[in-house]
């Protein structure tokens, strides 16, 4: 059985990049950057390459396209080794996954118009469904999108089914194939990498703990890449794990570089990132990039300094 996220492991008839999938190539700083609300629509499948190129019921296809147009990103979910055949409805969940305090909520609707998506923007639960208090967890098994996500997701979504049975969900593409086996934990949005089976129990438990695991943290969505980049240095500086821990708080951006005043374990921190690229083996005679960030000054701010001298 391939699976990902054990060094020294290839998936057979992957393109990307030697070390993609096994945790050997920098994943921070790659959550997807759109995602900062969420609509998770059940349908088994099949799954084209493009939502917009499924053939989905009538009442699903309306629901993606109104999210679509609101800023939502929509996801195709299902539950992993089995397929909803029941016709009760359409089983949906919608999620907010900015700001310190995020939601995810849960509902059964007859219909398109039984969802009100505007409340979702507003950052308000829908009448229509109820919040959910454990989190969800989506590994992304999107084979018709890249042949990878399936090889190495499938599995890690089966596996992981079995510790955690009704919270995980295997999902359409969430962003970035070559990062597969991919997890996505909601509500807050927070995304890992090259996942092995023991990598994603070892994140799930901290989620669930209300921390984070650095090593294969992509980084949360909806934030600007650099300023995952300087979430993440902080992290490693101060050693907090705490979901909430850390935070930019402002920011300014200067060509490349990325300056932010971040808050983490009770202080404050001016982090300075810039892009940096990789060149790695492509095991065809040549070479390939990776794009990644690297830190270039991380210093303590006092509270004087934080007073007068907070960026804009």
């Amino acid at each position: 059985m391939a699976a990902g996220g054990v060094s020294g492991m290839t998936v057979k008839g992957c393109t990307h990049l030697p070390g993609s999938h096994t945790g050997d190539l920098p994943v921070l700083a790659s959550a997807t950057v759109g995602a900062r609300f969420w609509l998770l629509i059940e349908h088994s499948g099949p799954w084209a390459a493009y939502l917009e190129d499924c053939h989905l019921p009538e009442g699903v296809r309306t629901l993606v396209e109104r999210a679509t147009s609101l800023g939502i990103r929509p996801q195709l979910i299902r539950r992993p080794g089995r397929r909803n055949t029941a016709n009760t409805g359409i089983h949906v969940m919608v999620a907010n996954s900015t700001g310190a305090e995020p939601w995810i909520a849960e509902g059964v609707i007859a219909g398109p118009d039984d969802l009100d998506l505007d409340s979702v923007v507003a950052g308000v639960v829908p009448e229509s469904c109820i919040l959910v208090s454990e989190p969800v967890f989506l590994v992304c098994t999107h084979a018709k999108r890249n042949a990878c996500c399936a090889r190495i997701g499938l599995p890690l979504a089966r596996s992981l089914v079995e510790i955690l049975p009704d919270t995980v969900w295997e999902t359409s593409h969430v962003g970035g194939d070559r990062y597969a086996a991919n997890l996505v934990c909601l509500p807050h949005g927070l995304y890992y990498g090259s996942m092995s089976q023991a990598a994603a129990i070892a994140a799930a438990d901290a989620y669930r703990s209300g921390e984070v695991i650095l090593d294969r943290l992509r980084g949360r969505s909806g934030t600007p890449e650099p300023l995952q980049a300087a979430e993440h240095f902080v992290r490693v500086h101060t050693g907090e794990l705490s979901v909430g821990g850390v935070a930019v708080e402002s920011s300014r951006l200067d060509g490349d570089i990325t300056e932010a005043l971040v808050r983490g374990s009770d202080a404050r921190f001016r982090v300075v990132v810039e892009p940096m690229t990789l060149t790695t083996p492509c095991g065809r005679a040549c070479a390939d990039t990776i794009t990644t960030y690297r830190l270039v000054t991380l210093d303590r701010v006092n509270p004087v300094q934080y007073a007068t001298s907070a960026l804009t």
